[in-house]
């Protein structure tokens, strides 16, 4: 079967209310690049199909930076990096209710408080960062998440009895991949913490980085990791290499192929929120707005944890220029 039947096969095939097998996915990921504009129509398609124009829109703040103790070879804040990033202990609650009600005058759907560490179990800070999800609460009409690594049943009950109704805690990478970008702990735990999180009756907010040296099939085993761990919002990064970290030197995704993960991933989890996220601008440049047009339907706004983003107004602009509908808090 030529490209063009593929896609359109397969296309129809979503549409009608099936699913694509890992086989048929990687066989979209082999199509050649004169194929991939009819794959992102065809996303676009499925996108509007099962989630329709609005746009799901998501602020964050790095409440806490640096001094990780993880080793992930793409991050900025790991205590084994010499990345030249700002390093400082939990803000205060006020100051994260500033960052909140920015995001709120912004336009951002939901409101984001994420620090730098491996998790909450014993970690200090907790109670504080309770104190702050319920000062939002009480002060922004916000839907909140949060992302603070491992959480064992007590801070699950905890950031639920607070307000929290999504948690972002990534994959990062396929589960054959993982150990080449991360030895200080384990896939299986950011596992057990999706699926605590998913036990609590909590949304689960979910995805990885692309480009940093994986295969595409290292990339669809993540897809369908997903899909089965019944993820409800998927982050796409694309790496950003940033010096001094272990991945500096990575060699960037071509933009047709970061978008081509795009429409795979719509294909794979046709009815989730596929978000835009970090590197999309150093990554695709110019052509940034096809993402919105390849089957994305999230997108972080605003600033990242230690890079800047492209600034909400032109967010907005590129959103509504494309006929698509930030989701309002009124």
């Amino acid at each position: 079967m030529n490209g063009y039947d593929l896609v359109f096969s397969l296309g129809k095939k979503v549409l009608g209310g099936g699913g694509i097998v890992f086989d048929e996915a990687m066989a979209l990921a082999a199509l050649d690049d004169a194929d991939t504009p009819i794959l992102l129509g065809v996303a676009n398609k499925v996108r509007e199909t099962f989630t329709g124009s609005q746009i799901d829109t998501c602020e964050i703040v790095n409440a806490r930076a640096g001094g990780c103790s993880e080793n992930c070879k793409f991050c900025a804040q790991s205590a084994h990096h010499e990345a030249e990033i700002e390093v400082y202990p939990l803000m205060g609650e006020e100051q994260i209710l500033n960052a909140a009600k920015k995001a709120e005058t912004d336009g951002a759907y939901r409101f984001c408080i994420v620090t730098a560490g491996r998790g909450m179990e014993d970690d200090p800070d907790f109670d504080a960062i309770i104190n702050a999800i319920k000062l939002v609460g009480k002060e922004t009409g916000l839907n909140q998440c949060c992302s603070l690594g491992t959480l064992g049943d007590e801070q699950v009950a905890a950031i639920k009895e607070a307000g929290i109704t999504r948690y972002h805690h990534n994959l990062e990478a396929g589960q054959s991949f993982f150990d080449e970008i991360c030895t200080t702990h384990t896939y299986e735990e950011r596992v057990t913490t999706i699926k605590r999180i998913k036990a609590a009756g909590l949304e689960v907010c979910s995805g990885g980085i692309i480009g940093l040296g994986e295969t595409w099939q290292h990339r669809i085993e993540m897809a369908f990791a997903l899909k089965e761990l019944d993820v409800d919002s998927i982050p796409v990064n694309v790496l950003n290499p940033i010096k001094g970290t272990a991945l500096e030197n990575q060699e960037r995704l071509s933009p047709m192929e970061i978008l081509k993960t795009f429409a795979i991933f719509r294909l794979i989890l046709p009815d989730k929120i596929i978000r835009y996220a970090g590197g999309r601008e150093q990554n695709l440049g110019e052509l940034m707005p096809l993402g919105l047009l390849s089957g994305v339907n999230g997108m972080l706004i605003g600033n990242y944890l230690t890079t800047a983003g492209r600034g909400v107004a032109e967010d907005m602009a590129t959103l509504t220029g494309l006929g698509l509908n930030p989701m309002s808090l009124r």
